[in-house]
């Protein structure tokens, strides 16, 4: 009985692990993409960490899908930016979607190597 609870603990301890590895994964291959991407492709990653991982923790879904949000939404601002570049505001739009969109990520998967959870600010609800 005794080694069966330990077992169990530490499958438990592993699959905490797992997930927590699978958050920070997410949150900094987001950071990375919407750098490399100007922030167009920051979604990726957190779309990737959504399918692979989101229907067995709970967990990982909850960060994949807070991720995808905020990434979709400014991917969007980034390309409206983009849109607007012939009047000139465009370009600030686009150095400040850029910077949100890899900073941001970058502090939530600090936030996820020391095991605390993150809300993403500015972010709407495209997926649930």
């Amino acid at each position: 009985m005794i080694e069966r609870t330990i077992i169990s603990l530490s499958l438990s301890a592993m699959n905490e692990t797992q997930d927590r590895n699978w958050i920070v994964m997410t949150h900094v291959l987001a950071a990375l993409g919407a750098f490399v991407s100007s922030g167009t492709a920051g979604w990726i990653a957190p779309l990737v960490t959504f399918l692979a991982r989101g229907d067995r923790s709970p967990a990982v879904r909850a960060e994949a899908v807070q991720a995808l949000n905020f990434q979709i939404l400014w991917a969007i601002v980034t390309l409206a930016g983009y849109a607007a570049v012939c009047i000139l505001i465009g370009w600030l739009v686009v150095g400040v979607a850029w910077l949100i969109a890899w900073i941001v990520p970058v502090v939530a998967a600090v936030r996820a190597m020391n095991g605390e959870p993150f809300r993403y600010p500015m972010t709407a609800g495209f997926i649930k």
